[in-house]
């Protein structure tokens, strides 16, 4: 199954029009709660699995007692509004150190990191990059090559991204979760 992506022209990432409708559901629930939609994710056919990841609004890390409430709350919403026949099960998550690249302003929060990027179709004869961000708009992504090119990469041509586990970016974490 493919990771969920962003929509162009919004802040609100999906791919499947299933996924794009579970994040509209839950979306004004997070944001009332302080948080935001980082990515949903439905995985899985028999009893499918909805995955969403958040993250807090004041940039602080997610911790367990965050997810929990996510949960209640969005789970509520869920049942009410029913969006998905049968069984199915919620579970929610931050995002994570190395965490999917779905929105624009996550390109820009890690410039200057490391990402491992998937194409759907081949860019400058690249499929895969594993590149350092340099940034993006709200229509490509900007990266640059270990041969220190830099790419255009069209969002819509990403299949998935993610940053890659290093030292500084281990660090550059740490330094945002200490209070000020």
């Amino acid at each position: 199954m493919r990771a969920a992506f962003l929509a162009l022209g919004t802040e609100r990432p999906y791919q499947t029009e299933l996924e794009a409708k579970l994040a509209a559901i839950v979306t004004p629930t997070l944001l009332d709660m302080g948080y935001e939609l980082v990515r949903v994710a439905v995985l899985g056919r028999d009893r499918p699995t909805v995955q969403i990841m958040a993250d807090r609004a004041d940039g602080q890390l997610i911790g367990v007692d965050d997810c929990e409430n996510i949960s209640h709350a969005v789970g509520a919403v869920l049942d009410v509004e029913n969006p998905m026949p049968g069984a199915w099960t919620l579970e929610v998550s931050s995002a994570g150190i190395d965490r999917p690249l779905t929105r624009v302003k996550d390109w820009n929060r890690f410039a200057g990191h490391r990402a491992r990027v998937e194409l759907e179709t081949p860019i400058a004869g690249h499929r895969r990059l594993n590149a350092i961000i340099l940034g993006a708009d709200a229509h490509e992504a900007r990266v640059r090559l270990d041969t220190g090119d830099e790419l255009v990469v069209p969002l819509p041509a990403i299949r998935r991204a993610k940053l890659v586990l290093t030292d500084a970016l281990i660090e550059a974490t740490a330094q945002s979760a200490r209070p000020n």
